[in-house]
């Protein structure tokens, strides 16, 4: 009986020490899910708001919202005595509730230099990453995401031809044409690179006319006009004047 007695009473300390376990990584778990998911929320909200609106359609921005809900959908699961995020869940449903009549909010933001180009592609890798691990989550299915996925490559390129004509008209404005050629050529180079180039064959005809618009007032800066009066032709017309002086001494 007392050996029946110890033997429970051990039976019983593993069972205590093993549910201690137990609990103690579920609350682990659910620390680190909460963590995650405040990085998810935090990346889906900078995506959302901070994206250039020349680049945001009404899909894209349905898609970024519905992201986002989804991630507070998950959070509310793990708490949801939050307040904060119930009242933000409700504004989002209404939202998406507008379908692709949602109005998009972003404002423009020309992408003009190479750090702000730089910005907007990493929002684009925030988003991918997004998508993907929606897809993971089977919040989003495999045909949708792989669609977005290709969207997100054709913004990609959609960013680079606005890069590179913006800085070749700024460039021209300064009356820099060898800069304006430098910045179409980047262009030009970039959508012949593309593995699908018939897609931006417009844009590609588009940056090829600037780029021989930008050539042809290179060459014209570089030509000598008729009435160059500049330090060279003056030192030429010298050194003619001198030539017929010499040999008229010598033929005389």
């Amino acid at each position: 009986m007392i050996t029946l007695m110890v033997v429970a009473g051990i039976a019983l300390l593993i069972a205590i020490g093993y549910l201690n376990h137990v609990a103690e990584n579920a609350k682990l778990d659910k620390a680190r899910a909460k963590v995650e998911l405040s990085d998810r929320l935090r990346r889906c909200s900078e995506i959302s708001e901070t994206f250039p609106g020349q680049l945001v359609s009404p899909a894209l921005k349905l898609l970024m919202t519905r992201l986002e809900l989804n991630v507070l959908q998950r959070m509310q699961a793990l708490d949801k005595g939050n307040d904060q995020v119930k009242t933000r869940i409700g504004e989002l449903n209404a939202l998406v509730a507008q379908g692709e009549a949602i109005v998009v909010t972003n404002p423009v933001s020309p992408i003009q230099t190479e750090a702000k180009a730089k910005d907007v592609r990493f929002l684009l890798e925030a988003l991918h990453g997004q998508v993907t691990r929606a897809a993971h989550d089977g919040f989003l299915q495999t045909s949708e995401a792989k669609h977005w996925i290709r969207e997100i490559r054709n913004i990609l390129v959609m960013l680079h031809i606005e890069f590179f004509n913006n800085l070749g008209q700024a460039a021209l404005s300064q009356e820099q044409p060898g800069q304006a050629r430098l910045a179409f050529e980047r262009g030009v180079q970039y959508l012949r690179n593309q593995p699908d180039p018939v897609t931006y064959q417009n844009a590609l005809v588009a940056m090829e006319k600037q780029l021989a618009r930008a050539n042809s007032m290179v060459l014209t800066n570089i030509a000598p006009t008729e009435d160059d009066d500049n330090a060279l032709t003056e030192g030429l017309k010298a050194d003619e004047v001198e030539s017929e002086w010499k040999k008229k001494v010598i033929y005389d």
